[in-house]
């Protein structure tokens, strides 16, 4: 039998942020194993611990319907998780993933694990065209008058590709009627996982919603690699407070779902080029179980 837990990040509060599967020991699953537990925990995304030592953790992310790179909310998870257990006090650990390695660092409160940060890999950019601006607005349910023209609609990573849709305010984005089969096709199109929605709610606030029907999420409750790419995106075309070479931000999303959580991150800057991407956040546990594999199957 095989333990896991499901643990809600971006949050302290059971049910809301975005809920992730944590597997601590899963050396001797094969992919069909985590791809199956994935699909009967249905969560976001489920995170597998194939090995840890010397201060290094292999991982494997997984949807209910794929293998992913990269996520950010059951890296938070994770870190937590380890930490709660006693296997992670503190000390140097970073993430073999498939996205690179990503470094952590457990912040605490009285002694109490509280934060977990993760240094996301170095942002990429892509410009979308400007002809597709009318069909991703139609895919969201809104006149292309509702996109924001001072704020960036372009293709950005940090470990997954999200297309990032600026709407004129928050009001607008609670409001999306969002077509998943064009959006399907639109993120298939445009080679990213997902079309992220944004809006301002201040100098470096932000609200949000994540789509990616195409990676069997329909929409995200909490993204965190997309938000550690939105505000990398944002600072590289001066579109954040800059001092002494850092910029910081939140992105409040999950609200639509009913599940709101907060994302913190912090950036670090030479000259205008984004160097690196800290995103932090809370998470805590909401439940147990156990899980045997249907059958033996080859390790892959």
């Amino acid at each position: 039998m095989i333990a896991y837990c499901e643990v809600s990040a971006f949050t302290d509060t059971p049910g809301h942020g975005n809920r992730a599967g944590v597997v601590l020991d899963a050396a001797h699953l094969t992919r069909q194993d985590m791809q199956s537990l994935a699909a009967m925990l249905d969560a976001p995304e489920t995170v597998f611990v194939l090995g840890h030592a010397d201060g290094l953790a292999r991982v494997r992310y997984f949807t209910p319907t794929q293998e992913v790179d990269f996520c950010g909310h059951a890296t938070v998870a994770l870190g937590l998780t380890l930490a709660q257990a006693g296997l992670w006090s503190g000390e140097a650990l970073a993430l073999d993933t498939l996205a690179g390695r990503i470094p952590l660092r457990l912040e605490c409160r009285a002694g109490v694990p509280w934060r977990v940060w993760m240094q996301q890999p170095t942002p990429q950019y892509r410009a979308v065209p400007a002809t597709l601006r009318a069909e991703l607005a139609d895919s969201l349910g809104i006149d292309p008058r509702m996109i924001h023209r001072g704020l960036p609609l372009a293709a950005a990573s940090t470990g997954l590709w999200s297309v990032f849709v600026p709407l004129l305010d928050a009001v607008i984005l609670d409001g999306l009627e969002p077509d998943f089969p064009r959006i399907h096709a639109l993120t298939e199109s445009l080679d990213v996982g997902s079309i992220y929605a944004y809006a301002p709610m201040g100098v470096n606030r932000f609200a949000a919603r994540d789509f990616a029907p195409a990676l069997g999420i329909p929409e995200d409750p909490v993204t965190g690699s997309s938000g550690g790419a939105l505000m990398a995106l944002l600072a590289s075309q001066g579109r954040l407070p800059v001092r002494h070479g850092r910029a910081c931000g939140m992105i409040y999303q999950g609200h639509a779902l009913g599940t709101p959580g907060e994302i913190e991150v912090e950036l670090e800057l030479t000259g205008e080029q984004v160097s690196a991407v800290h995103v932090g956040g809370q998470a805590t546990l909401e439940r147990e179980g156990h899980w045997t594999p249907r059958q033996p199957s080859v390790r892959g």
